[in-house]
């Protein structure tokens, strides 16, 4: 993509349609809702998080056994209060009316409960209560409508991406093509790294660019990088490819990152284990592929393209739809569409391996996406003030 095709572009190209700016603007407006949300009294936010908590071990549950369950801290009144406004909020779901309702967790609740990752991960791989097996509902059902980001948090992002065009609009092609370049050395570094890849940042420049292996490492981590960059080139060579998402785009990808390591092409047709959770993807090659193609249809329904790449990096890793290289594709995918849609890349650079590791886990054991959300919106931030 050249600065000049960049500098052309119409704002609402950039930043989404016509659809996209409204919610923008809606998002404004609920910033200060949230504000006002944010003076609720200590008390009815310490009762939402009893009730949720509660709700949590004893779905199904009536407001006066939720009264009792809670051993009288509260007020039937509160409990009766706070749990209109979590329904308001969407946090709970009620069924039956009147003295026969019932309560329940919002299947969508479970995507952005705050969990601490020190107190999650203190638990043994075999002591935590974790969703084992892939979750049928989450694509098809449960992420159709609920938007992964907040006002606040769009707010943010958009804030980011204006600053980003505003930097290149100055940029001449040849600065903008050197930024690019620095962002691709640092992003098959860390990718790489994440893998287990133990060439250090000076050594992958001095391989992207001179062609010259480091001492002391495998063949195959040399090849890992370079893939890498082949990869990215081929999306920024080809953004406009990535404006829509496929199965056989995904796949293309999948190609160029594991050629010459001595893993197979296409999805998978045999079991796949994940070291360090007792999750398992799905093991049958039409299931997977089913998956793959409602991921595909999710990301390219969604406007919002943070939305579209970050539904890429868990989704494509949460369906592990190859026999290896799948979050190499998911952060490349992830790439592409914020590269076709005139958003900046991320790198990655600063994310500790282990924390994203630790975040991916998350979701495939709880489908929760909040650490991993965090990760995302730093690193865009990053990128935005280090690159470009």
């Amino acid at each position: 993509m050249k600065v000049e095709q960049l500098k052309n572009i119409p704002q609402d190209k950039v930043f989404g349609s016509k659809t996209h700016n409204i919610r923008l603007k809606k998002a404004f407006f609920c910033k200060e809702i949230t504000t006002l949300v944010s003076r609720k009294s200590k008390t009815e936010m310490k009762t939402q998080e009893l009730l949720l908590n509660y709700l949590k071990h004893k779905p199904n549950s009536s407001s006066k056994e939720i009264f009792e369950g809670l051993n009288f801290v509260v007020s039937y009144a509160t409990v009766k209060r706070c749990l209109s406004s979590l329904l308001s909020e969407k946090h709970i779901t009620k069924q039956g009316n009147a003295k026969n309702s019932r309560y329940a967790l919002s299947p969508t609740f479970n995507l952005f409960y705050p969990i601490n990752l020190d107190e999650y991960y203190s638990k043994e791989i075999d002591e935590r209560e974790i969703l084992t097996g892939y979750n049928f509902s989450l694509i098809s059902e449960t992420l159709q409508n609920v938007p992964l980001l907040t006002a606040e948090e769009l707010i943010l992002l958009n804030d980011l991406q204006n600053k980003f065009s505003e930097n290149i609009a100055q940029l001449s092609d040849f600065e903008y093509e050197k930024d690019m370049e620095r962002l691709a050395i640092d992003l098959s570094w860390k990718s790489s790294q994440i893998e287990g890849n133990t060439y250090s940042l000076l050594e992958t420049e001095r391989l992207l660019k001179e062609k010259q292996t480091a001492s002391g490492k495998t063949k195959d981590e040399a090849i890992m990088l370079l893939n890498h960059k082949d990869a990215i080139d081929f999306v920024v060579a080809n953004s406009d490819y990535f404006l829509s998402l496929s199965v056989a785009k995904i796949e293309e990808l999948h190609s160029i990152l594991i050629k010459e390591l001595g893993v197979n092409k296409n999805i998978r047709t045999r079991r796949v284990g994940i070291t360090g959770t007792n999750y398992r993807p799905l093991d049958n090659e039409f299931q997977i592929r089913e998956a793959l193609q409602q991921t595909c249809d999710l990301i390219n329904n969604r406007e919002i393209i943070f939305e579209k790449a970050l539904f890429a990096l868990v989704l494509l890793s949460y369906l592990q739809a190859f026999s290896d290289g799948n979050k190499r594709v998911a952060r490349i995918t992830a790439n592409a569409l914020l590269i076709a849609n005139k958003h900046c890349p991320i790198s990655f650079r600063t994310v500790d391996a282990v924390d994203y590791k630790k975040a991916m886990l998350l979701f495939y054991e709880q489908n929760n996406i909040s650490a991993f959300k965090q990760i995302f919106i730093n690193q865009f931030k990053f990128a935005v003030e280090n690159y470009f």
